[in-house]
């Protein structure tokens, strides 16, 4: 056959603007953006949208400019998802948890051109910022200079809090809602710039590209099942991974957005039970703020809220906890540098007939790959040979396709690393059942071995989690004098339960593992320590774990330690109210 033509007719590159674009034709009238009193029709987001693009273009901000945003999951986060990237720049979403020495390493690694910071997060930007000037002084730098600054002041009664001459809704207002969008003539442009959590590394700049990002978008739609006019519950921060591409996705599919500030069970039960939320996205760690809610707190639900869990792989107890009271769940797998979700547990009508604890077994899997990926594989991460399909021979998971990465921004090593014999390499130890679904059995370096056998942390705490007292658990590697490493467990008791004891806890490991699975120590804290999204630190708590002290038979010491009862650093999930009290100006 005769090469045929590519032209302007028949080839389009890839970008998730366009399904702003149509949002605003098809959809026009709907609501687009719910916010506390505000709310936008889809015609609106996309006239506010064209109007910060322009306002942005006049400030010089081009092709490949990087715009950074520190902001709760408000209007203004949602809207620059399309209004950078039409005026030809990238979008980096900032950690709203991190400090401000992280702060001012990314916006000078990134090298913002303007940084856009909510009105809650003022006090943390200035510190942050006088970091960067210190830094930028010292190291004489001059090909970079300080981001200009805009203030996101509220919508509907502005505190006029100022952290420079910018202000959100100003731009908006100053904006051309005529301005017509920077051409993408290259769908492996870059769209966005995410910054990893560092759970077990530094923090790396990940770069998506456009065509990576549509894809991906699509891909969780369809997998997801998400039927047009979703009504979309915020619960997930759209820092992390640009809220797994919903960002973009809620528009594709002509849905509602309801946004809020503060991830607390008032504030998601009250808004499910107001705008008949249908979706929702979290990590696992949301699932026990919902079921420990107190009385007052609950609103009834009158349908079934669909939630797209990840982050970590959540116990089969936990699930059937949180379905017993009106959400289904669908498991999914990701990172950030694949796009977020990279695997989904899709669910088939097959396994309808088993009895409810076999299907939550079945829903704790992490899936099969969405279809953005060419192949998702389990490997002798050394020899590269695919392991046996017998949900027990264990492997590195790894990636490849369009969801995948461009790689990291300024680090061609760690890109390189990454990109292993032709396939991304995620770290992370799995199994391949001989259905194909994969299962997560843990990281790499959570991996415990214990006198030559390798034990899954992940098991352990599936067994951990149903005891009935237990509301969080974490086990780790601990050092052991004869075999080598063994399990401390770490777990948080549900509230109001009554006196539980470390005896009691390991009793129970007894009756339901194998004896060398079994922990050998239990640690109860008030809270573990978490990254933003809700993942564990377990590097905190293997530091902890390293004080314990084990005798030669196995037990504990007796000798004394100034740190054993010492409690590793904590990361405190404050509320809003907490946050304004102590930061607001």
């Amino acid at each position: 056959m005769n090469a045929l033509p590519k032209c302007e007719a028949n080839y389009v590159s890839l970008t998730p603007i366009t399904f702003l674009k149509r949002a605003s034709m098809v959809y026009g009238d709907r609501i687009s953006i719910i916010y506390e009193g505000v709310h936008f029709t889809w015609h609106q987001t996309y006239e506010r949208c064209r109007r910060l693009a322009s306002s942005l273009r006049s400030l010089n901000v081009g092709k490949n400019h990087v715009v950074s945003v520190l902001a709760p999951n408000i209007p203004a986060m949602y809207e620059m998802h399309f209004a950078v990237p039409m005026a030809g720049a990238v979008l980096n979403t900032i950690n709203t948890r991190l400090d401000a020495k992280n702060i001012a390493t990314i916006l000078r690694h990134s090298e913002a051109k303007v940084f856009f910071v909510d009105y809650q997060f003022v006090p943390l930007a200035r510190d942050a910022l006088r970091l960067l000037m210190d830094d930028l002084q010292k190291s004489g730098s001059p090909e970079m200079s300080m981001p200009l600054v805009a203030v996101i002041d509220d919508i509907d009664s502005p505190t006029h809090v100022r952290l420079g001459e910018l202000e959100y809704e100003e731009l908006l207002y100053q904006g051309d809602p005529g301005y017509v969008p920077e051409e993408i003539n290259d769908e492996w442009d870059p769209i966005a710039l995410n910054y990893t959590s560092g759970t077990t590394s530094a923090p790396k700049g990940v770069v998506y590209s456009h065509r990576g990002a549509y894809l991906s978008t699509l891909s969780l739609i369809l997998g997801w099942e998400m039927k047009t006019e979703p009504v979309y519950l915020w619960s997930l921060p759209m820092f992390h991974c640009n809220g797994w591409t919903f960002t973009w996705g809620v528009a594709a599919r002509g849905g509602t957005n309801v946004c809020i500030r503060n991830t607390t069970a008032e504030e998601m039960y009250k808004n499910i039970a107001l705008h008949k939320v249908t979706h929702m996205c979290c990590a696992p760690i949301i699932f026990n703020i919902l079921l420990e809610a107190k009385p007052e707190e609950l609103r009834h639900m009158t349908t079934t809220v669909e939630i797209l869990t990840g982050g970590a792989p959540p116990p089969a107890p936990l699930l059937e906890k949180i379905e017993s009271i009106g959400f289904h769940v669908v498991h999914a797998y990701g990172l950030t540098e694949a796009t977020g979700p990279a695997l989904v547990n899709e669910w088939q009508k097959d396994w309808n007939k088993f009895p409810r604890e076999e299907q939550s077994k079945l829903k704790a899997r992490q899936g099969i790959s969405i279809l953005t990926l060419a192949d998702a594989d389990v490997k002798d991460i050394k020899t590269m040979q695919s392991v046996p399909r017998d949900g027990k021979t264990m492997g590195e998971i790894v990636l490849r396709g369009s969801s995948i990465m461009m790689g990291y921004l300024k680090d061609e090593n760690a890109t390189s690393k990454a990109f292993h014999g032709g396939w991304f390499a995620t770290g992370d130890v799995g199994v391949i059942h001989p259905d194909g679904y994969m299962e997560i059995k843990d990281r790499s370096k959570d991996v415990i071995i214990s006198g030559g056998e390798n034990i899954s942390s992940v098991e352990v705490e599936a067994v951990l989690y149903r005891h009935p007292s237990v509301l969080e658990a974490s086990v780790v590697a601990m050092p052991h004098p004869r075999w080598g490493e063994s399990p401390c467990a770490f777990v948080t008791i549900k509230k109001n339960y009554g006196e539980v004891k470390e005896e009691d806890i390991i009793q129970y490991c007894r009756k339901n593992l194998p004896h060398f699975m079994v922990p050998k120590k239990v640690k109860f804290m008030e809270d573990l320590p978490k990254t933003s999204t809700g993942k564990i630190q377990k590097f905190q708590l293997r530091a902890f774990a390293k004080t314990f002290l084990i005798s030669e038979n196995g037990n504990l010491s007796n000798k004394k330690s100034t740190q054993v009862n010492r409690e590793p650093p904590r990361y405190y999930h404050q509320t809003g109210s907490q946050i304004l009290a102590s930061s607001r100006l």
